[in-house]
């Protein structure tokens, strides 16, 4: 460890740390743009200037290592002049679009000028006039006139995703971030240079115009899209659900996430919900509150003896329900139990990033706790027992993110052979259409709990806004078909 001193604060680093990052760890404001923790050093916004004791000129906060003894700090009047003339410099071309922006409220550009800008410009000459609304591919706007060229966006294809697909061209003013000739920004990760763009240059098309972030609240939980656990924010407010973003965890997914796990929150929102609960009936369908559903469910189960009876999981709840369904499962007495793997074929897969062909986020703990409970059944069991008729009933449980279940049609056709069929769900199928029960399901920003990735680490999520006040967990609904009371009125 290093000792050094950054405006006046006494610190230890790790060697091999460059100030700015010193800077960051005292807890001290130090003016950057190109700068990115998880990017190589760039060094072209000249704003992260520092004076060093002893040494004859400044220098950049990026690209200087700390050393043993180190006295640096940013609060000099020469410091602050040549910031401001960076400042001043950044923005000699730049657009006066904060109103219409939508990075406003959230802008790297914004919240430089205010903290190490509110200068008087001295630049007279005419904007320099560049593209608008350029379409980069089929997920990323640019505003070329935007651009401070901090060459962020570049490094992450570069570096990260190791596609390649942006460059800047051009000289001097006229110098421009753009992609190369027929290579689209298209990759899996592209939406991350939207994040990463300290401006509003590069804006997501999903999300462009939907919400003024100062509207959304949001809150950390961890990607549900596949078993890397992405830890990301979701944001939202009585509208309901607009977006979400990675944040960092360098054990799991560093900064980044991909662009799939994005659009996590869609399937979440009211308009995409099981709002009641479905039973079907000779004279048609009948619709139910979920909790009273369930019940109905119990009744059910009581028409067959326990070795009639299947229940088939998916790797979509969290170690908590699977915890309570096991212990509602001894009470049916069933230990006809299985588990759905969906995306067989790709199930093993990963891409070297972060995207797994596991599409689930909890497939390690559904499997500890059925090895807890020593249920073990194959899946070559369940189709000849459905087939000789020896299974009645079959309850299922999810899936939630239903486009990572390709073969859903396929499956609920097998599971109809059962004289009834109970499904669980947080969102309505065409599959659906003939099971005997529908029962409105929470999804992951409705309940607490936690994940266990593909490595085992486990990770809680949290619950946020409701958006189906009557939907239930896996533990009430299996609590209730196994003919127990419960205790939570909104649910029933």
């Amino acid at each position: 460890m290093l000792k050094c001193t950054v405006n006046g604060k006494e610190i230890e680093v790790a060697e091999g740390t460059m100030v700015i990052e010193a800077f960051k760890q005292a807890g001290e404001d130090i003016a950057h743009y190109c700068w990115h923790p998880g990017l190589s050093v760039a060094g072209v916004c000249r704003l992260c200037m520092i004076e060093v004791e002893g040494a004859p000129r400044l220098m950049i906060a990026c690209n200087t290592q700390v050393t043993e003894g180190m006295v640096v700090s940013n609060n000099s009047a020469k410091v602050q002049e040549a910031v401001k003339w960076g400042l001043d410099f950044h923005l000699i071309n730049h657009p006066l679009d904060c109103p219409i922006c939508d990075q406003a409220g959230e802008c790297g550009l914004q919240d430089q000028y205010m903290k190490f800008g509110q200068y008087d410009p001295e630049m007279a000459e005419r904007k320099v006039k560049k593209r608008k609304v350029v379409d980069l591919g089929r997920k990323i706007v640019l505003d070329t006139e935007r651009c401070i060229l901090c060459s962020r966006c570049v490094r992450f294809t570069d570096e990260v995703t190791k596609t390649s697909e942006l460059g800047i061209f051009n000289r001097g003013d006229r110098s421009e971030i753009g992609t190369h000739e027929d290579k689209p920004l298209d990759n899996d990760y592209a939406v991350n240079v939207v994040d990463i763009c300290p401006v509003g240059a590069l804006t997501s098309k999903d999300f462009r115009f939907k919400q003024r972030v100062w509207y959304l609240d949001n809150d950390s939980t961890v990607c549900n899209g596949c078993s890397t656990g992405c830890n990301v924010n979701v944001y939202y407010n009585e509208k309901g659900y607009f977006r979400v973003k990675p944040e960092h965890n360098k054990d799991i997914n560093d900064y980044w996430m991909c662009d799939k796990g994005r659009n996590i929150f869609k399937h979440v929102n009211k308009e995409n919900r099981l709002l009641k609960a479905i039973k079907k009936t000779e004279a048609g369908t009948q619709m139910m509150a979920p909790g009273a559903a369930a019940k109905d469910v119990a009744s059910l189960i009581k028409n067959y003896s326990s070795d009639q009876v299947a229940v088939v999981f998916t790797g979509q709840y969290t170690n908590e329900e699977y915890e309570d369904a096991m212990m509602y499962i001894d009470k049916l007495g069933t230990k006809k139990v299985y588990h759905w793997v969906n995306n067989s074929e790709s199930f093993d897969d990963f891409d070297g990033i972060l995207l797994r062909g596991d599409k689930n986020p909890n497939t390690a703990g559904l499997i500890k706790a059925l090895e807890a409970k020593s249920l073990n059944s194959t899946w070559e069991q369940l189709e000849a027992e459905l087939n000789s008729g020896a299974i009645k009933l079959v309850i299922l449980a999810g899936p939630e993110l239903q486009e990572y279940f390709p073969d859903i049609q396929e499956k609920i056709q097998l599971f109809s052979k059962a004289e009834n069929l109970v499904v669980l769900s947080s969102n309505p199928n065409p599959a659906y259409r003939d099971v005997d029960y529908l029962i409105p399901m929470k999804t992951f920003v409705e309940k607490k709990g936690s994940f266990t990735n593909f490595a085992g680490t486990v990770q809680k999520i949290q619950k946020m806004r409701l958006v189906v006040s009557q939907a239930l967990s896996l533990g009430e609904a299996m609590q209730l078909m196994a003919g127990d009371e419960l205790q939570i009125g909104a649910s029933l």
